[in-house]
């Protein structure tokens, strides 16, 4: 895959791959925001864990269940993030 591609795979709604990783934004148990070459990338679901990421390859694995998974603006993202923290 060249450099800048964004790939998203979910097997079953339980296992998710992410390619043109950038940055984790956020993550928890029930949301993943990513930054990716394509924008900011928003899974929501639940028991969420990331068990491999590299930055340097740009690349997330991730287990738990898949509800939705969300393209958004970068600033709306964040908003969201930081309002939830800190309630």
């Amino acid at each position: 895959m060249g450099e800048g591609q964004h790939r998203v795979e979910v097997f079953e709604r339980q296992n998710i791959c992410v390619s043109g990783v950038v940055q984790v934004m956020g993550y928890d148990e029930e949301e993943i925001i990513l930054e990716t070459t394509c924008g900011l990338l928003i899974l929501k679901g639940k028991n969420f864990n990331i068990s491999s990421l590299s930055l340097e390859s740009g690349t997330l694995e991730a287990s738990g269940f898949l509800h939705s998974l969300d393209y958004r603006e970068e600033g709306t993202a964040k908003k969201s993030f930081l309002r939830r923290i800190l309630k």
